[in-house]
């Protein structure tokens, strides 16, 4: 007795789709006392081979459910295989007692396995991060079956099932018709069109993250120190300092010496032994700001 939930090498989508549709459709569907017994077997006894037959008696189920999300632009039989995931996982979890058929149980696992798969992998999708969000790309998808764009009324009713405000749906439905474009030009595209693909654009290095990080970085380093080295100068040419470096309207050393009562020649040796000391406290930083 085989022990193997996959007895057949070639049954595989990945490897001939439509000979594996052709396949699955030539197994047997179990009638519902075949199934009860044998999920009865698996449910109390853990038997494997009980397992490997509900699973392969389900699998033109899992094709049924997988086509309708071609629309997602993902590769069918990997929709198959995750379907087929997701239908394993409720042939371990399905309770015979409970008296309804598998295949209504496993729906929902098929579906959910399914669904994570174009999560991970539609790239219209992954900007979708809150349950709310996910589950409305779905509602919209099975209602975009039916309709070119929904209306108020249509707009109204989704956002009060979700608990979002109408404009999120508006939002999710515009994504949802949006094009999926690959980062690299396709293979019918000529060389008038393929400098338009995401891989031919120019970068702009100005805008790179680490670097606006560190810059910022660097700015408020060199501003904590500036104020830490005025911090400890004295309160006149500190005054000076700011008057004649940092404020919009600059004060000339004639315009000081009047305030102070001294000459400019010792406002202007004030102010040099103040940049002076703002040098020893700043270190190289200071140079920038001398001049």
């Amino acid at each position: 007795m085989s022990t193997s939930l996959q007895p057949l090498g070639h049954l595989s989508p990945g490897q001939d789709l439509n000979g594996y549709i052709q396949s699955v459709n030539r197994i047997a569907v179990l009638t519902a006392e075949e199934e009860h017994e044998l999920a009865l077997r698996l449910h109390e006894e853990n038997h494997l081979e009980s397992a490997r037959r509900l699973v392969m008696s389900h699998l033109r189920f899992v094709v049924h459910i997988a086509r309708s999300y071609s629309g997602y632009g993902l590769q069918q039989a990997d929709l198959i295989q995750e379907g087929n995931v997701g239908l394993m996982k409720a042939v371990k979890r399905f309770d015979p007692h409970q008296g309804v058929r598998l295949v209504s149980f496993a729906v929902h696992w098929i579906k959910a396995e399914i669904h994570e798969f174009v999560l991970r992998n539609w790239r219209i999708v992954k900007v979708a991060t809150t349950k709310a969000q996910r589950k409305l790309f779905f509602n919209l998808r099975g209602a975009k079956k039916r309709l070119a764009w929904l209306n108020n009324d249509e707009v109204d009713a989704i956002a009060g099932d979700l608990d979002v405000k109408p404009a999120v749906v508006r939002e999710m439905e515009s994504r949802l018709s949006a094009h999926d474009a690959g980062f690299d030009a396709g293979p019918s595209d000529d060389e008038s069109s393929a400098y338009q693909a995401p891989a031919n654009y120019l970068e702009d290095h100005s805008l790179d993250p680490a670097a606006q990080v560190e810059q910022q970085d660097l700015e408020d380093d060199s501003h904590g120190r500036l104020l830490k080295a005025l911090a400890a100068l004295d309160e006149r040419s500190r005054d000076i300092l700011q008057q004649r470096w940092l404020s919009d309207n600059k004060s000339t050393l004639h315009e000081l010496a009047d305030i102070y009562g001294v000459s400019a020649e010792r406002i202007r040796q004030l102010e040099k032994n103040a940049m002076k000391k703002l040098r020893e406290s700043m270190g190289d930083m200071s140079e920038g700001f001398a001049a």
